[in-house]
């Protein structure tokens, strides 16, 4: 279970990171300045499993990866918006942060909410309030590369054409 943050609609990239923090790539030196300017309390308060809320089109902007590095090193366990943008969604999965789209959660779910989510399922449980909410549950091949940290840590234990094979 994690505490909820919820962000506006169209947050962009150099809302999450600004491009001045963008020097490295390191995940939990980017995370001291995640959201430094929209919600300057997050770095210094978030805590491992928490959960991030987005309203329309979370992480638009520029195509950097620093944006989703910044979060998965702030620790929190997923973000669920109402949509992404294309880029930051694939960015995402890239580096294996989990991501969830459910439009529902998002108009009901409160900042510090207390959330559990279930990424096999697509399952969000709202303790604060009692609500439920389905999501598309993520495909086990994306859940797969979350569990090994991302896309490049995946393909060095994992055969490209059993990758292709199961994709189906």
């Amino acid at each position: 279970m994690g505490k909820a943050w919820t962000f506006g609609e169209n947050m962009n990239t150099d809302e999450i990171i600004p491009g001045r923090y963008n020097i490295t790539i390191d995940p939990l030196e980017l995370a001291k300045n995640v959201f430094c300017e929209v919600k300057p309390e997050y770095a210094k308060t978030v805590q491992p499993g928490d959960i991030i809320i987005g309203g329309q089109n979370f992480g638009c902007g520029s195509s950097r990866e620093h944006a989703p590095i910044a979060i998965k090193g702030s620790r929190a366990k997923c973000i669920i918006a109402a949509s992404y943008a294309r880029i930051f969604f694939r960015n995402c999965i890239n580096i294996g942060l989990p991501i969830l789209e459910c439009p529902a959660a998002v108009a009901d779910i409160t900042e510090g909410d207390n959330i559990d989510v279930d990424l096999a399922s697509g399952q969000i449980f709202n303790r604060t309030n009692g609500h439920q909410y389905q999501a598309n549950a993520l495909p086990d091949f994306v859940l797969k590369i979350a569990d090994a940290g991302g896309i490049v840590n995946f393909l060095k234990t994992h055969d490209i054409q059993e990758l292709m094979t199961n994709a189906d």
